[in-house]
C-alpha cells in the first residue's frame, strides 16, 4: 500500500476478488468416484473451511464481526464470515462501529460424470472488503490452501473516496496485473492469461498447471498398474478437461 492516502473522511472504496479452483482427478470406476466425491467432502468440511477462511482474515487485518457455515447432503460445503476493518469499541454513551462492514465466503462443489471417469472438485471463494484492506495479499495462500490444477481470478475495485483537497480517487493502490501479487515460484508452475480493463478497474487472470503427474491425479490406482497405453490416454483426457474448464468453453466435444 505504501504511504498512508490523506482521505477526507473515511476510504470507501469496495474491493472485490473471486477466486475459483479447479482440482481434477481420474477414478476408474463409479465406486472410485462416489469414494473421492466423499473423500474430499470430508478434507474439505466446513470445518477446516471456516479455519482456512480465519486465517485469511488475520492475515487482511480484519476483525470477524460473524461466522455461519453449512456442510451440505449429499456433498459441499459453504462458510460465511461477515468482517470488518480494525475494532468495534464503545465511546461514551454511543457506540463507535466502522461502515466498511465486509464479507469472506466459500463454496465447493464436488461433482463427477460416469462416462469420463473423471472427478472434479470447485472451490468459490469470495472476498470483498472496503477501505485500505486489499484482499490480493492472501492469493498465495489460498492457492496453496487446495489442490490447483486450474486457477481463476477477478479483482475489481468499485466506488471512489476523496483526498483532502476534494479529488476523487477511484484506486488507493498501484496495480497492473493480479500476477504481480503471487509468488514468482508459484507462477513457474502455471501457465497464465491476464484479460484486464484498466479504465473500469477490473482485472481478471487465469492459470492451468503446467506439469502433470499422473500418479498425483489417480485415485485408488498406482501407476505401475496401469499399461503404457492406458497411461497415455488417461493423461490426454486430464488434459483434455483441464484446456476446457481453463478455456470456459467446449474444445473437444464429448
Amino acid at each position: 500500500m505504501g504511504e498512508k492516502l490523506k482521505l477526507y473522511g473515511f476510504n470507501n472504496l469496495t474491493k472485490a476478488l473471486s477466486f475459483n479452483i479447479y482440482d481434477v482427478c481420474y477414478a476408474k470406476t463409479a465406486r472410485e468416484q462416489r469414494d473421492y466425491i466423499a473423500y474430499i467432502d470430508e478434507q474439505y468440511n466446513s470445518e477446516r473451511l471456516t479455519r482456512i477462511l480465519t486465517d485469511l482474515t488475520d492475515m487482511i487485518g480484519a476483525k470477524i464481526l460473524n461466522i455461519a457455515r453449512q456442510d451440505y447432503d449429499p456433498q459441499g460445503a459453504s462458510v460465511t464470515i461477515l468482517v470488518a476493518e480494525g475494532s468495534m469499541n464503545p465511546r461514551g454513551e454511543t457506540q463507535l462501529a466502522h461502515l466498511d462492514k465486509s464479507h469472506v465466503t466459500v463454496h465447493t462443489y464436488p461433482e463427477y460424470h460416469p462416462e469420463t471417469s473423471l472427478a472434479t472438485f470447485r472451490v468459490d471463494i469470495d472476498v470483498a472488503t472496503c477501505g485500505e484492506i486489499t484482499p490480493l495479499s492472501t492469493l498465495d495462500y489460498l492457492i496453496g490452501s487446495f489442490d490447483s490444477d486450474i486457477i481463476t481470478m477477478d479483482y475489481r475495485v468499485r466506488g471512489f473516496t476523496r483526498d483532502v483537497n476534494g479529488e476523487k480517487l477511484f484506486l488507493d493502490h498501484k496495480i497492473r496485473s493480479i500476477q504481480d501479487y503471487i509468488d514468482p515460484e508459484t507462477l513457474k508452475r502455471y501457465d497464465a492469461v491476464d484479460v484486464n480493463v484498466y479504465d473500469a478497474n477490473l482485472f481478471h487472470t487465469k492459470m492451468m498447471i503446467k506439469e502433470i503427474n499422473l500418479q498425483d491425479y489417480l485415485f485408488k490406482t498406482d501407476i505401475y498398474e496401469l499399461p503404457p497405453r492406458v497411461r497415455l490416454d488417461i493423461m490426454n483426457n486430464l488434459r483434455r478437461e483441464m484446456i476446457e474448464i481453463f478455456s470456459g468453453r467446449n474444445v473437444y466435444g464429448k
